[in-house]
């Protein structure tokens, strides 16, 4: 393996476990919280004025299924991150489906709805998107040599 290829793994397992450790405490905080502060914190571009007031419980109930999916989530993802670290091939792609393919879901109904501010749901998109790009240029770097041995495990 090349060092270019060691650099852009290590550079999107970094990616990931910050994607993951952020998700996981975003999980832990839609658990936590009352139904009206968990969706003031989901969507934060949102008047937290406008979202007070009695939901039915199974709302809240949703909102605790979707804050356990964020921590698992972002578990898996950590799991991934230092796996794609000591160059697991599986791992770039099984992190990429299950981190990857929850923030395209995010971006279609909150970023583009305008129901968040960039910071921090945009900028998680982005981590995870340049941690899929990095991934992904460092297999196919990889695969593009005509080494006996395959250049990532």
């Amino acid at each position: 393996m090349t060092a270019t290829n060691r650099l852009l793994l290590k550079i999107s397992s970094v990616l990931w476990v910050i994607w993951g450790l952020v998700h996981m405490f975003a999980g832990m905080m839609t658990i936590s919280q009352g139904t009206a502060g968990a969706v003031a914190g989901i969507a934060d571009a949102v008047d937290p004025s406008l979202l007070v007031g009695d939901y039915h419980a199974a709302v809240g109930a949703v909102l605790n299924q979707h804050g356990f999916n964020l921590l698992w989530i972002g578990a898996f993802t950590v799991v991934g991150g230092v796996m794609i670290w000591r160059q697991s091939i599986m791992f770039i792609f099984m992190t990429a489906i299950v981190g990857w393919v929850t923030d395209v879901g995010y971006f279609i109904f909150m970023d583009l709805g305008g129901f968040v501010n960039f910071i921090p749901g945009t900028v998680m998109t982005i981590i995870s998107s340049a941690a899929v790009v990095l991934s992904l240029w460092a297999y196919f770097l990889g695969t593009r040599r005509n080494d006996p041995e395959p250049t990532i495990r």
